[in-house]
């Protein structure tokens, strides 16, 4: 009986596993790259993935055929399947085994957190920065629980420096941004599983219009990857069974930290704002 991937989408790996003797060498040379790095070698572009086999598209391409899925994205929607499935059973172990004491909590909040920010290099800081200070407007943006974190960047950059802002939700406020967007301005997206279609469109649409993309994401690489000229990415340690905002705070604090060096006049901006704070409250 020919296979069947939707019947057993858990069989992904197994199917990667069962037909790998049966394959030509360079089809059995992407299999190694799946099962070594898996799921995240499965969620890039084919093209990435044949670069890392060091075959051709095409190759790749005759390999998914051959496991029996209609094409690429196919088999991504089967392996998306299967770590939804696992990710629901690590929540359910996690509930049912749940640290009884806070110190447990924190020592395992503190374990991800150090890994982040490990993950943030000074370089990859200094780039975000750079670009934060020379952009003509920031517009930051994010899919459920990390709009917080935008929310945040916002909040606090727009005490640094003018021309920020939250891009705002609903179709026709997006597009009365988007008409307004060029090559001069910059897109920050935090964008984690499970990925926000909505900051998906409104990306490639700022993107198609010149602007420039600094994406947070996670270990299992947004679909946006492939556009952002600076990716920061959160290691598998970041993510939790609960995927925590803690460490998504603590890195838009770092890319904060990493702008103030590159911005004109910081401090004035911060004593004029103390300033019209305070003549606002007056009664």
């Amino acid at each position: 009986m020919p296979y069947d991937p939707s019947r057993r989408p858990d069989l992904v790996t197994a199917r990667l596993s069962e037909i790998y003797p049966e394959l030509p060498r360079g089809e059995q040379a992407i299999v190694r790259v799946l099962l070594d790095d898996y799921p995240f070698a499965a969620l890039g572009s084919l093209r990435s993935l044949a670069d890392r086999a060091k075959v051709s598209p095409p190759t790749a391409s005759r390999l998914i055929t051959r496991l029996g899925w209609s094409g690429f994205a196919d088999f991504q929607d089967a392996v998306r399947t299967q770590v939804k499935e696992q990710d629901q059973s690590r929540l359910r172990q996690f509930v049912s085994t749940a640290p009884t004491e806070a110190n447990q909590a924190a020592e395992q909040l503190l374990a991800g957190l150090g890994s982040t920010i490990e993950a943030a290099s000074e370089t990859l800081l200094g780039r975000i920065g750079a670009l934060l200070a020379g952009a003509g407007s920031v517009w930051a943006v994010g899919g459920p629980l990390n709009e917080l974190a935008a929310d945040y960047l916002v909040r606090q950059l727009s005490g640094l420096r003018p021309g920020v802002h939250r891009v705002p939700a609903g179709t026709a406020a997006r597009a009365r941004c988007l008409v307004d967007l060029g090559r001069h301005d910059l897109i920050v997206a935090y964008d984690f599983r499970r990925y926000a279609a909505d900051v998906e469109r409104f990306v490639r649409a700022a993107r198609a219009r010149g602007a420039r993309l600094v994406l947070v994401t996670d270990a299992w690489e947004s679909p946006l990857a492939e556009d952002a000229e600076v990716l920061l990415q959160l290691p598998r340690e970041a993510a939790g069974p609960i995927a925590p905002l803690t460490h998504v705070v603590a890195v838009t604090e770092l890319i904060l930290v990493a702008a103030v060096p590159h911005l004109a006049g910081p401090t004035e901006r911060l004593a004029e704002l103390d300033a019209l704070t305070e003549e606002l409250q007056r009664p």
